[in-house]
């Protein structure tokens, strides 16, 4: 072997392209490329009406004139007002009592239809039919039945002693009970559906392992079913919450804030102040009061359930 032979240096193998990071950054504009209809559909219809009634909360508008800007006179206004601390308390009213009586109703018509039983198919599309009719349809419907003179759920009611001369839509004692009931009814087909699914996607494994340690009926139950439905009890939950909050179609249908502004809520209040009232600085305020309640409460429920979730 020579000399010059020798000298020559090693070649350098090349190095393989790296394309790892190039198709990720062609999968991440892939991604917000079609994420864009939706951001542009959200921008348009919820960002900016949001950033709109944020500005004029802090100003006294009615339409007819420009608006004047009043600072937080608005927000300072609202302790003050018995129409917002009595629409306020009925709001909190409404959600304390709908919430966990839909999401108890649906987790129980969840486990009894998730059940070997005769008609179950039947059953699960008459508890689920409610949520496909439109909420002002169904109360409209529910008027006529809570009429005391031709309601026909008013006479059996009647019969059985829960009865009254006003009727229960002009009770200022029953109309916030009747508003409740119809819109658990409507609502609770829809959080059996989540539980439903929940229930199906439970290993049958951990039954089996349960029944021979003796864990039966309520045992198995508490111990297995209800700890590994947490999840969907924080999704119901959530949803539950946040829509009772912003109650509003079947109380404008059936009450009208009435009797007595007893079943004014404060999505009831907002209409009323912006668009009877025109005063729609002051609506603007009470709807981003409501905004905040609905992002504490959301976070709440989100940090309290999201220690109890499971995974298996």
């Amino acid at each position: 072997m020579t000399t010059e032979a020798k000298s020559l240096p090693t070649p350098i193998p090349a190095r393989p392209r790296r394309r790892g990071g190039r198709v990720r950054r062609q999968q991440k504009r892939a991604a917000w490329l079609f994420m864009l209809p939706s951001i542009a559909v959200l921008g348009v219809f919820v960002v900016y009406p949001m950033s709109q009634a944020l500005y004029l909360s802090f100003t006294r508008y009615d339409v007819l004139n420009p608006a004047v800007w009043l600072g937080l006179k608005n927000y300072t206004d609202l302790p003050g007002d018995p129409a917002f601390t009595n629409a306020l308390a009925n709001t909190l009213y409404y959600a304390a009592v709908t919430t966990p009586l839909s999401v108890g109703l649906a987790l129980a018509l969840a486990v009894m239809l998730n059940q070997r039983i005769p008609w179950r198919a039947l059953g699960r599309t008459a508890v689920f039919l409610p949520v496909v009719l439109g909420l002002a349809i169904v109360a409209i419907a529910w008027s006529f039945l809570l009429d005391p003179d031709i309601g026909l759920l008013s006479y059996w009611l009647g019969n059985i002693g829960l009865t009254s001369n006003q009727g229960w839509l002009r009770d200022p004692n029953l109309a916030m009970p009747a508003v409740m009931l119809v819109g658990i009814w409507k609502n609770v087909g829809f959080y059996m559906v989540i539980y439903l699914a929940g229930l199906q996607s439970i290993p049958k494994d951990l039954y089996e392992a349960a029944r021979i340690d003796g864990a039966k009926g309520w045992q198995a139950f508490r111990h297995l079913t209800w700890p590994l439905l947490a999840n969907q009890t924080m999704l119901v939950t959530i949803l539950c919450a946040t829509a009772t909050l912003q109650a509003f179609d079947q109380i404008y249908v059936m009450t009208r804030g009435g009797p007595y502004f007893k079943t004014e809520t404060l999505v009831m209040l907002i209409y009323r102040q912006g668009f009877s009232e025109f005063r729609f600085g002051y609506a603007a305020a009470i709807s981003w009061v409501l905004v905040l309640l609905i992002l504490i409460l959301s976070l709440g429920q989100l940090v309290y359930f999201r220690r109890r979730a499971v995974t298996y």
